[in-house]
């Protein structure tokens, strides 16, 4: 065997070795396990090495020379239109299945596969933001990573101050929420007060795959700072009531699109419940991260047009006239937004009301804007509370002027919510906000004004 090995890599190097298409092709047509191995690993060396310009021909190569026999497609499916029995329709489904996945499972079987398609992922979204399609490959990396990343194979852990440097460091590097501004701030997070939890794959060692960050305290708050706090005082665990989930992160960039959240979501309310009895309470801080582009989206027909601003507006369009001197409510509003914080008095009750009919209302290809809200929404929470100023860091004000949300969990509506929302869009509220939510519905379709039209 290891003869035959060598001469394997021998034969590689010598003839075509850092050819891609050969190596693909050669590792699909191999029986063997072993060489299929050292194929697998050969052909992750040579992508290792690749700079982005040589990614970008290797997926092209991927696309165009890997995709189903169309032949073959055709012929299997009057087969099973003629006869639909199950050989048929197993033939049929062999025939539609790309050559592409078989070649990435022999690759995945490699030491480091797993890790080196999940980069392959990343690189190739990368690529899809300027404007490059590879969806065929995207497809059947994401087919095959919603199996091979399935909850089955997940392990959740508790991060402490004792885990591990290495995992500490790559959490501060993945924070994308709420930028942990070194090992003090890290410290804080993981006091007796707060908790974090990560899932964490068996093929990456020390990689967390997706993480969320927790504060136990005494009732539900809107205020970031108080939470971030790195004086704050720590509260004994026994004598909070509430969970506050303030940070979700994604942290690998080729598992974009691959559902994590709602389960670590679930397990660590579970884990939090039988730690805690004394907590009855779990909800969320969460961000508004695209608020301040929505407003400024005026290409968008299912967003902020004037119209529906004026509607939003109408009812503090004298205060807002009053309090920057324009006569026009959107033209004044937009002129404070510019210093949010110094026109806090004014805006403060039309923020909120902006950012109830972006939570709910604003749509972009057929689904919510904002991605916060159609994670928790689809996961049954309920909208709870919007705060206006919640969030007074830089990029918290560049990004939502400042708006923050909470969204609570309720156990004993979570499937109902879930089910109304994903067949028919319709989103739960909280009582405080019943009233101000029917009042946008209605300012968002212009039923109120209908009269007012000449």
């Amino acid at each position: 065997m290891p003869g035959f090995l060598s001469n394997l890599l021998r034969l590689l190097r010598e003839r075509r070795g850092t050819d891609m298409d050969f190596l693909c092709h050669h590792l699909l047509s191999e029986r063997g396990e072993a060489s299929q191995t050292v194929l697998a690993q050969e052909i992750i060396k040579a992508y290792t090495a690749m700079n982005a310009g040589e990614r970008r021909k290797f997926f092209e190569m991927l696309c165009r020379k890997f995709g189903p026999d169309e032949t073959a497609v055709l012929g299997a499916a009057a087969a099973y239109k003629r006869t639909p029995d199950a050989a048929n329709l197993a033939a049929l489904s062999a025939a539609v299945e790309p050559p592409r996945q078989e070649l990435l499972r022999r690759i995945n079987t490699a030491t480091r596969g797993t890790e080196t398609l999940v980069a392959l992922r990343g690189h190739l979204l990368e690529l899809a933001t300027e404007g490059t399609d590879f969806q065929p490959l995207d497809a059947d990396l994401k087919h095959l990573f919603r199996s091979w990343f399935n909850r089955g194979f997940l392990r959740m852990e508790r991060i402490t101050w004792h885990t591990s440097a290495l995992t500490l460091e790559k959490l501060m590097a993945y924070e994308s929420v709420h930028e942990i501004n070194g090992w003090p701030d890290l410290r804080r997070r993981l006091e007796a007060d707060r908790r974090c939890y990560a899932f964490f794959h068996p093929t990456l060692i020390d990689e967390p795959i997706i993480f969320v960050e927790v504060a136990l305290s005494k009732g539900l708050t809107g205020d970031l700072g108080s939470l971030l706090d790195i004086r704050a005082p720590v509260l004994p665990p026994e004598q909070a009531d509430t969970a506050i989930f303030y940070s979700i992160n994604n942290c690998l960039k080729g598992l974009r699109g691959i559902a994590f959240g709602s389960f670590l979501i679930k397990q660590v309310v579970t884990d939090l419940a039988a730690e805690f009895p004394n907590i009855k309470t779990y909800a969320t801080l969460s961000p508004l991260p695209y608020l301040a582009r929505a407003l400024q989206d005026q290409a968008n027909e299912d967003g902020f047009t004037r119209e529906r601003l004026s509607h939003l507006l109408s009812d503090y369009a004298h205060t807002l006239a009053a309090a920057d001197g324009k006569h026009d409510p959107i033209e004044a509003l937009l002129s404070m937004l510019k210093q949010p914080v110094a026109n806090r008095a004014a805006l403060a009750k039309p923020l909120e009301r902006i950012a109830l009919a972006y939570l709910t209302q604003v749509h972009q290809n057929g689904r919510l804007y904002d991605p916060v809200a159609t994670f928790h929404l689809s996961n049954g929470a309920r909208l709870q509370r919007i705060h206006a100023f919640g969030n007074l860091r830089p990029y918290g004000l560049k990004a939502s002027f400042g708006l923050t949300a909470n969204y609570l969990y309720v156990p004993a509506e979570l499937e109902e919510n879930h089910e109304r929302f994903v067949r028919e869009g319709a989103i739960r509220v909280s009582g405080d906000l019943e009233r101000e939510y029917k009042a946008v519905a209605e300012a968002w379709r212009g039923e109120r004004y209908k009269h007012k039209r000449p």
